[in-house]
């Protein structure tokens, strides 16, 4: 079975596209506030934007907060990309973003809810209950996630930015050698170094927001191969061409770029997704 994010990287080939639709069914864009009006702005941004979208990210929460219905929406919105999939004849991964933490037997839950029931591809996981609490979504390869490392929220630098030892590091993990001269490094660095050393089936990821391109750089030099997903273009303030200049690996990959509001709130979602999805093409080309 390939890798997740190889089945990632020939959906980017094919599309053409590092755009990550994001599917936020906000209240107040609905008709009504019920799932049923949520999963009806949901299925209509699938099926204008899927030939842009290198992947679909649904957010939980926008469907949770109707209850079991919600939830049922949420099966419905997948299994609809799942179908475009098939009409496209191209695979279109499913992130769900969902952003979970637990020990390990919860985690077990949570993976089996994610990836079974659901019938999401990859998941965004809190990775600071450390490496157990990811274990759970890492078993099968073609199974993805991305771990928090820096946030886009305006907040993140209150623990995200925290100084830590900054270790000698090698392919296993830390290791400090007797005449290493102490460093220090900010916490998201060091989650992501960690989390580089959990990557074995190629299915972890970081989430690195847009809104921070020093310290998509500062990863992106830590981490030189994994993929991110970096949220914060548009309503948020990111910039699109400094990010993926401060982001994108020399193969003009690894990164994903989430746009909701910037697509659902259009007037034609779809001209949205085809311009985003050009204009991250054009910078690519230069960069």
């Amino acid at each position: 079975m390939e890798s997740f994010f190889a089945l990632l990287e020939q959906r980017v080939a094919e599309s053409a596209s590092l755009l990550c639709v994001g599917l936020d069914p906000h209240v107040s864009d609905l008709p009504a506030p019920t799932a049923e009006a949520a999963l009806d702005f949901c299925l209509n941004l699938v099926r204008k934007t899927a030939p842009y979208a290198a992947a679909f990210k649904p957010n939980a929460a926008f469907f949770e907060q109707f209850g079991a219905p919600g939830w049922a929406a949420l099966q419905t919105v997948i299994q609809a990309v799942r179908e475009q999939s098939n009409r496209l004849g191209s695979f279109i991964p499913v992130i769900l973003d969902a952003k979970r933490g637990d020990i390990a037997s919860t985690a077990e839950a949570y993976a089996q809810s994610a990836f079974e029931t659901l019938g999401a591809h990859c998941i965004t996981l809190n990775p600071y209950l450390g490496r157990d609490s990811v274990e759970p979504f890492l078993r099968r390869p073609e199974n993805g996630v991305f771990l928090l490392c820096k946030t886009s929220n305006t907040g993140a630098g209150d623990l995200q930015d925290l100084l830590v030892d900054g270790e000698q590091w090698t392919a296993d993990g830390p290791a400090r050698t007797t005449n290493q001269r102490p460093t220090v490094i900010p916490l998201y660095e060091h989650v992501a170094r960690l989390a580089q050393t959990w990557n074995l089936r190629n299915n972890v990821g970081l989430v690195v927001g847009a809104t921070q391109p020093e310290a998509l750089a500062r990863v992106r030099t830590a981490v030189p191969e994994m993929w991110f997903l970096a949220p914060g273009i548009g309503a948020q303030g990111g910039d699109l061409e400094t990010a993926l200049r401060a982001g994108l690996r020399p193969d003009g990959q690894g990164m994903l770029l989430p746009i909701s509001r910037g697509i659902s709130r259009a007037e034609k979602p779809e001209l949205a997704a085809a311009q985003f999805r050009d204009a991250i093409l054009d910078i690519r080309r230069k960069t």
